[in-house]
């Protein structure tokens, strides 16, 4: 709930700020492709302390609730940000909130799930996340329908949902009990940065990494949209409305198919369906056609990476730097989009954005092709126990990750 009322929030302001930053402020798709991707780019780093402060301090719900208040707090800021540095600093402000509480957030997850149902656990969240991303770009449709295009009294209510999300999280969300005893040394910052050594975790944030760096942003892909349909600018806000719909029907049974049949093939086939987004914007299609089918592609998309990768993660990590681990993989995935959003507005202000575009899909392209040759190649050298680790009976690592005691047991 806390996650679904936050995204209500956070997509109020996702559905209006490429719109707003480049046809009311007007920046060059190089400018705002900075912008993007220091929005995705500002979390990266910040993932790692906030996973293992609360690794280290055995309290995951404190650190992510301070994330979720500063995020609170940048939109309020946003209104009175008039230039590219003050929106760029309050971007970052506002991704540093986000960088920090998404692990303890994830890591709450994990050690509240039994292993077998990790994809299902964080399906089942991401279904609510998307919910709430669902309902941000109407509500911010229907605040700029009644204020006559105010974009300042978005931010405003963004605010007060975002207020509203903390006060959840205080109020009802529980700290995961930990199982270790109190005297157990506190887990440090190398030993976290140890699991890099583990070959299968290590190939993942590989994967994240390259992968995420050939991955265009959503708010990219809008403005080549809104552009090849004309759409009105008062419309842009529903857009992600369709991506956030597909999300939101597909989460919850491609994670339960994830934990079935592999999650790591899952996460792969993904970004084949993003490959599918990029062809359709690049084919000449029928309006209607062009303008639903890459929405829904990129919610199967994001239905089939976002909390997938989370679950393939989580069992190759131990408990108790549960935190710090998850943090590392999501980390490579920011840094890496937020490479490939930056790229992307380059090549569209030197290249045009058709031929940007080709280039983006063909990058994709390469770097899954690659990265399933050497899954097949990793999975095909592995002993018959380890092939199936990723199935949950019969997971490797289950006797490194404990999971706290039920109510009973205690």
């Amino acid at each position: 709930m806390v996650s679904m009322v936050t995204d209500v929030s956070s997509e109020m302001v996702t559905a209006i700020l490429p719109v707003y930053l480049v046809l009311g402020l007007g920046l060059s798709p190089l400018a705002f492709g900075m912008l993007d991707g220091l929005y995705n780019g500002a979390t990266a780093f910040l993932r790692i302390a906030g996973g293992h402060v609360a690794d280290r301090t055995r309290r995951h719900k404190p650190v992510a609730g301070f994330g979720y208040g500063l995020s609170a707090a940048c939109k309020l800021a946003l209104p009175a940000a008039g230039s590219v540095p003050v929106i760029g600093a309050v971007i970052a402000a506002d991704r540093m909130g986000k960088g920090v509480r998404t692990a303890p957030r994830d890591a709450l997850i994990s050690l509240s799930s039994p292993p077998g149902g990790q994809g299902r656990a964080f399906g089942v969240h991401r279904a609510f996340d998307t919910a709430g991303a669902l309902l941000g770009p109407p509500v911010a449709l229907a605040v700029l329908w009644f204020t006559a295009q105010a974009y300042d009294a978005v931010f405003v209510v963004s605010f007060c949902l975002a207020a509203f999300g903390v006060l959840l999280l205080c109020l009802y969300v529980r700290e995961v009990p930990c199982a270790l005893p109190v005297s157990a040394p506190r887990p440090r910052l190398r030993e976290a940065l140890a699991v890099l050594r583990v070959p299968a975790f290590a190939r993942l944030c590989g994967y994240a990494l390259v992968l995420g760096a050939v991955t265009i942003g959503d708010g990219m892909v809008y403005l080549l949209l809104q552009r090849e349909v004309d759409l009105r600018p008062h419309l842009f806000p529903l857009l992600p409305f369709g991506t956030a719909l597909g999300f939101l029907l597909l989460a919850v049974p491609v994670g339960l198919a994830a934990d079935r049949i592999g999650r790591l093939r899952v996460f792969l086939c993904g970004h084949v369906v993003l490959l599918g987004c990029y062809a359709v914007l690049l084919a000449p299609l029928p309006r209607a056609v062009l303008i639903c089918a890459p929405l829904l592609l990129l919610g199967v998309f994001y239905a089939a990476t976002d909390g997938v990768l989370m679950a393939v993660a989580a069992p190759l990590a131990p408990a108790r730097l549960r935190g710090g681990s998850l943090a590392l993989v999501q980390t490579g995935q920011a840094a890496g989009r937020a490479v490939g959003a930056i790229g992307f507005g380059a090549a569209w202000t030197a290249w045009g954005p058709h031929t940007a575009l080709i280039a983006a899909a063909a990058a994709l392209a390469t770097a899954g092709g690659a990265a399933a040759a050497v899954a097949y190649r990793c999975r095909a050298a592995a002993p018959p126990h380890s092939e199936r680790s990723e199935h949950p009976k019969h997971s490797e690592h289950r006797p490194h990750s404990p999971q706290p005691p039920s109510e009973d047991a205690r």
